[in-house]
């Protein structure tokens, strides 16, 4: 089974390469599955086909901890769960799997981890920032991963406690608070990086263009994302060198 459980582990980093609309990472989630219910039989009897067509279907979850879910349904397929169950079990852990991994990863693990990064390339470390950064980063989220597969083969349909771990709710309370500390850490740093090519009257319009953008965002956010104001002005900043020169 520890077999089973790498090859499991080596599948579910490729878990959002079938996405699609009907099923989101159903399909991914079904592929990674797919070694540990090889238990069940061989690729042609009934009971293998039916577990691996049940885990392909439908589901959507934080994609470092699809393997919650995967490691507890195949558990469950081979403990011999009534399918119905298997089918409420993949549907109750959709909503918990999705908002812990945002809050843990996309509001928390990744903006740190950036913050400090910033100020390391800002301070004149250069690539060292960026290599301590990609290793950091991808030993939490690879350790995230083989947790969550863990968990859920260990637990099957009572996978629900390891949602309850100590540590889950020690580092909800701390990351986001330690992201906000490690950005304005950050910030004068990348300010002053940022700034070394301007010098007056440039300064002026810079923060005058820093201003107007939030003050768009908070005015309009039905209309303008961060992600839309950064490539507008990306993409003036480049006409307006390009003009100048």
């Amino acid at each position: 089974m520890k077999r089973g459980l790498g090859a499991a582990l080596l599948r579910l980093f490729t878990v959002q390469g079938s996405w699609n609309y009907e099923r989101l990472i159903g399909t991914g989630v079904g592929v990674a599955t797919e070694p540990l219910l090889r238990e069940l039989g061989a690729p042609d009897s009934p009971a293998y086909r039916a577990a691996l067509a049940r885990s392909t279907r439908f589901f959507n979850s934080h994609p470092y901890l699809a393997g919650v879910a995967v490691g507890a349904t195949a558990r469950a397929e081979i403990d011999g769960v009534p399918p119905v169950m298997i089918e409420r079990l993949r549907a109750a852990l959709t909503g918990p799997l999705g908002s812990v991994g945002d809050r843990l990863v996309w509001a928390g693990w990744l903006p740190l981890l950036s913050a400090l990064a910033l100020a390391g390339i800002a301070r004149g470390a250069g690539v060292a920032a960026v290599i301590a950064f990609l290793a950091v980063y991808n030993a939490g989220h690879v350790a995230l991963r083989w947790w969550g597969l863990r968990s859920g083969w260990a637990l099957g349909p009572q996978v629900a406690l390891a949602l309850q771990a100590s540590w889950l709710r020690v580092a909800a309370a701390v990351i986001i608070p330690a992201t906000a500390c490690a950005l304005g850490f950050a910030l004068p740093f990348v300010v002053q990086g940022a700034g070394i090519g301007f010098h007056g009257w440039s300064r002026i319009a810079l923060a005058g263009t820093a201003a107007g953008g939030f003050a768009l965002l908070v005015w309009r956010p039905d209309l303008l994302s961060g992600l839309r104001l950064g490539l507008i002005l990306v993409a003036a900043a480049l006409v307006t060198g390009w003009v100048w020169r």
